[in-house]
Formats: C-alpha cells, structure tokens, sequence
C-alpha cells in the first residue's frame, strides 16, 4: 500500500506540476473566448437595436417628404387648374369682344343697308305718288340727307 500511497503522491504531484497547469490555461482561454463572445453578442445587439431605430427614423423621414411631395403635386395641379381656368376665360372673353365686335360692324352694314334701300323705297313711294319719274342723280343729295336721319 505504501507502494501505491507513493505512486499515488507521485502522480498527483506529476499532474498538478505538468497537467494541472495546461488544463487551467486552457481554460482560462475557453473562459475568455465565451466571455468576447457573449461581448461581440452584446454590442452586436445595440448596433442592431441602432439600426432599428435609424432605419424607423429614415423611414418616417422619407413618409414626411412623400407627404410633402403629395401635397406640393395636389398645389401644382390646383395651380395648373387655375391657369387654365384663366386662361379658358380670357380665350372666352377674346372670342366675345370679338363677336362683339363682329355684331357690331354687322349692325352698322345693316343699318347702311336699310338707309339705302329705305332712301330707295322712299324715292319709288314717291315715284308712285307723283306719278312722274324722279331723277335719282339730281336728288342724290336729299337722298342722302334722308338717310342719314333714318
């Protein structure tokens, strides 16, 4: 027993001066690496909790401009519907002072028409009355008095 008590002490003194040491080394190591690990794991984490809220920021960001956007097109078309309106009106109001105008100078062929064809008639009533032949020529000038006041 003594024997194997020595071996024993022997073995165990071999192991806590060769072995021991290299396990607790190698464990230190293992300890260490999981420890990094679970660090990279962490700040891993924040970055992406980061990149959550930056990209939740972004995005809200990006719905504001499209807002934005919307409400300036709608404003332009407004505005685009309004400059047609404008002009549709002056288009409208050109093309009235125009027929205006247009009625206008019909009325006064009109009227210069009555004027000679009643001066006419008038002259032919006359004819008729007097029973003579009235020289149109001669009496251009009353004729023409006549139809100014008519």
């Amino acid at each position: 027993m003594l024997g194997q008590l020595i071996s024993f002490v022997m073995f165990v003194l071999f192991c806590m001066k060769f072995i021991w040491p290299v396990l607790t080394e190698a464990m230190r190591e293992r300890q260490t690496k999981i420890a990094q690990g679970l660090d990279y794991a962490a700040a891993a984490e924040k970055k992406l909790a980061q990149a959550n809220e930056s990209a939740s920021g972004e995005l809200d960001e990006a719905k504001k401009q499209a807002a934005e956007l919307i409400v300036q097109a709608r404003n332009r078309a407004t505005q685009i519907v309004e400059e047609a309106k404008g002009q549709g009106k002056e288009e409208a109001d050109r093309i009235i002072h125009g027929a205006q105008a247009e009625i206008s100078q019909e009325i006064s062929r009109a009227r210069e028409e009555l004027r000679s064809r009643v001066g006419e008639l008038a002259v032919e009533g006359a004819e008729k009355i007097l029973q003579s032949n009235i020289d149109r020529e001669v009496h251009s000038e009353m004729l023409n008095r006549l139809a100014a006041e008519l």
